[in-house]
């Protein structure tokens, strides 16, 4: 089996699974030598980190087939990857590739592709199921009209709970600048959550 499709054997377990913020990780990823020559270093980390990775993917997106395969690349491309990684941890430099990685999607296909379909729900819950469909579609959209570096700051803030001084090493802004952008990110969230 390839590393990918085990990347993405796995993510179907993990994205089923509910998700509990991950300690953060000071310790370094080496080389692709030292990746492959002890792989329980490498499960290690997608252990701690692939379930926020691919929940921050997911809402980055929108879509569950892309926060696979976002979250299956960045794990390919650290595994290959010749240096050392360079960010003041893991985390913030798994979250740099997958926003990498996203942006250069967005730039190739210049849109995005609508939400999947609903899997069947029973006729008891269908209503609800509606609701809640119709309410998580309203907040994608609203996610989607915010600018791409404001919507990355607001969930890597609000959704993954980061500090906003690793956010800023993430996105390369300075502090105060981010933090006017998740409160500017929030007020427009908000103010669109008010109108429908």
């Amino acid at each position: 089996m390839v590393l990918h499709d085990i990347l993405h054997e796995r993510l179907k377990y993990f994205s089923s699974l509910e998700t509990f913020p991950a300690p953060v990780d000071t310790s370094i990823v080496d080389s692709a030598t030292d990746r492959q020559t002890n792989p329980e270093s490498f499960h290690g980390l997608w252990e701690r980190h692939a379930r926020d990775l691919y929940r921050f993917c997911f809402w980055l997106g929108g879509d569950r087939g892309t926060a696979e395969d976002l979250v299956s690349e960045t794990f390919l491309r650290v595994w290959s990857s010749s240096t050392p990684v360079a960010e003041l941890t893991v985390r913030a430099y798994l979250f740099s590739i997958a926003r990498n990685l996203f942006l250069q999607g967005l730039r190739r296909r210049n849109r995005e592709r609508p939400l999947e379909a609903a899997p069947e729900a029973s006729p008891v819950s269908l209503e609800r199921e509606l609701e809640e469909r119709e309410r998580l579609r309203q907040t994608l959209e609203a996610m989607r009209e915010l600018p791409e570096i404001d919507r990355s700051a607001l969930l890597l803030r609000a959704e993954q709970g980061l500090p906003y001084e690793e956010i800023a090493l993430i996105l390369g802004l300075p502090v105060a600048t981010l933090k006017v952008k998740v409160h500017r990110a929030r007020m427009r969230l908000a103010q669109k959550g008010n109108t429908k």
